[in-house]
Order: structure tokens, then C-alpha cells, then sequence
């Protein structure tokens, strides 16, 4: 086969289970499920790890006025307990 006739022969022509071109396509496309994959992976992390953060800080927030709301009934009852006198 000379140089002028590689270039006509078709690349895909054997694709059997063994060819190089057709393993390297089928690689390629596994590679390419696997980086979406991960990329789906990071994306829940990130999501996951903000929600943990936002309801820490919430839950913060909650500890700190109801500390507050008890205090507010503390004073309240000292007021009528003075407004009574």
C-alpha cells in the first residue's frame, strides 16, 4: 500500500474490540463520564458543606435569642413584681 492510498483508507474501518482507535474513543468517553461525574460530586460537596455552615450559624442565632427571650421574661417579671409593691 503506498502513501497515496493510506489516506483513503478509512480509519474505521476495522473496529473490532482490539483496534487502537476504537479503545482509545471508548477511553476518551470514560474519561469524560467520570470528570462529569466528579465535577457532580464537588458541585453536591460545596452545596452540602454551605448548608452545614448556614445552619450552624442559624442554629447560633437561635441559641442567642432565646437567651435573650429569657431575659426579656426575667425582666419582665422583676417589673411586675416591683409594679405590685
Amino acid at each position: 500500500m503506498t502513501y497515496e492510498n493510506e489516506s483513503k483508507v478509512d480509519p474505521k474501518e476495522d473496529r473490532g474490540p482490539g483496534d487502537l482507535t476504537l479503545l482509545n474513543e471508548l477511553h476518551r468517553k470514560e474519561i469524560w463520564e467520570w470528570k462529569k461525574k466528579e465535577s457532580e460530586y464537588i458541585q453536591t460537596q460545596n452545596l452540602l458543606e454551605g448548608s452545614k455552615r448556614i445552619i450552624d450559624e442559624m442554629g447560633k442565632k437561635v441559641i442567642e435569642q432565646d437567651r435573650i427571650i429569657k431575659q426579656l421574661e426575667q425582666e419582665i417579671e422583676r417589673l411586675v413584681a416591683e409594679n405590685k409593691k
